[in-house]
């Protein structure tokens, strides 16, 4: 996309994305977050504080097949997930931006997660800093990728945003698309008072109710939410929950290209998703057990998948499935990416959830 047309929607997609969180009516020059919750639920809670954010840049890789985009906001804290452990990352001096990146498909609007996302910022062709950034899941944006950032002062970045491929299985016209890195350099003027104009909310009534702050609704941007039930291919066979993730479950009559299966396969698929928002939930280890009659008929590793239709999802070949099956899902690794407030405590102790097909 060229510069002149990205500024020319830019009011747009600001104006739509601020929209998307209602009741941002403060801005300061100074963010100060209340403290973390004492008593935080082992679920989705809604956060103490919502921030907005503003559009840095946008642009596509060489050749097109990844699309960018580049968002900033003002520097907050996060939780970071290593196995089942899970440490926060505090703002630090010299900390001016939270910057956040989301990589898509031009031609279908997938988000791609699981994309080995890093970010390059120069300025007058001198490095400013350079990091391998965090995939993340927020409340208003769903999954992306993002870290804290400190700049050298308001004035014009380039920041080159680069992919090192898919590591996800990938299906169906998704088939051998997306393996090879990439990179797009947009451009990215910083001003201290327009960042200080970013709406901010503190949010004492709602902190820590069972609840998620709305999703940013950004026209020019696609969103990491999951198929809604009745969008999903196939046959969708029930819904179970676990660790207060979302998982639905379906069945395609045969395995989509890139699945290698016999002749009489099923393909048994698992989408997984926040509650309130229907977020994708990435990158974590799915087993599962599909029992008929009291005896195992299918059991293993569900694999994560990136397919146009089923979207990110785990799924396996299995052998038939038929009502009345019972199957049981296990999370022995839960989703290994940081959290922004609202979301840490959620989707970490996952015990065995069944449902009935």
């Amino acid at each position: 996309m060229k510069r002149r047309d990205y500024l020319a929607g830019v009011g747009a997609v600001g104006a739509a994305g601020l929209a998307g969180c209602t009741g941002l009516i403060e801005t300061r020059s100074v963010v100060t977050a209340p403290p973390v919750l004492e008593d935080r639920p082992d679920a989705v809670y809604f956060p103490t504080h919502v921030e907005g954010m503003s559009m840095a840049g946008m642009g596509k890789s060489e050749g097109g097949e990844y699309a960018f985009g580049l968002m900033y906001s003002y520097p907050h804290r996060f939780w970071n997930v290593n196995g089942r452990s899970v440490s926060r990352t505090d703002v630090e001096d010299g900390d001016d931006v939270h910057l956040m990146a989301t990589v898509w498909d031009p031609e279908t609007g997938t988000v791609l997660p699981e994309a080995g996302v890093s970010v390059e910022i120069s300025r007058d062709g001198d490095l400013v800093s350079q990091e391998v950034i965090y995939p993340m899941l927020s409340q208003p944006m769903g999954f992306h990728y993002g870290a804290n950032f400190g700049l050298d002062g308001d004035g014009e970045y380039t920041v080159t945003v680069s992919v090192g491929g898919v590591s996800t299985r990938r299906t169906g016209a998704f088939e051998g698309r997306f393996a090879d890195p990439a990179s797009a350099d947009l451009a990215f003027d910083y001003a201290r008072s327009a960042r200080d104009e970013i709406a901010y909310e503190n949010t004492p009534d709602r902190a820590g109710s069972a609840a998620a702050v709305d999703p940013m609704e950004m026209e020019m941007m696609p969103d990491s939410v999951a198929p809604a039930e009745g969008d999903l291919p196939g046959d969708v066979l029930g819904t179970t929950t676990t660790g207060d993730a979302v998982f639905v479950v379906g069945r395609l009559p045969s395995p989509p290209a890139g699945v290698d299966a016999g002749e009489d396969a099923s393909y048994l698929y698992a989408s997984a998703r926040t509650p309130y928002n229907r977020m994708v939930i990435p990158a974590m280890a799915v087993e599962a057990t599909l029992a008929r009659d009291g005896e195992a008929v299918f059991e293993g590793g569900l694999v994560r998948t990136l397919d146009p239709e089923i979207g990110y999802h785990y799924g396996a070949a299995v052998p038939g499935v038929e009502s009345g099956d019972e199957l049981a899902l296990r999370v022995p690794t839960p989703p290994q990416v940081a959290r922004h407030e609202g979301y840490e405590t959620a989707f970490l102790e996952m015990p065995p959830a069944e449902v009935t097909l």
